[in-house]
């Protein structure tokens, strides 16, 4: 998962907002098949469209 989709504020590090061992919910952006890549937000609900 990118930094930039950790959380909806600019944060430095990953560990601003997340220790070892936490549990998250995420969800799927987009999917490269092609690359063997998943790519995954934990801002909220992506909206359907």
């Amino acid at each position: 998962m990118h930094i930039s989709q950790i959380a909806n504020r600019r944060i430095r590090h990953p560990s601003e907002v997340l220790k070892v061992g936490d549990i998250v919910k995420v969800w799927v952006l987009s999917i490269d098949e092609a690359k063997g890549r998943i790519g995954l937000t934990m801002k909220g609900e992506p909206k359907k469209g």
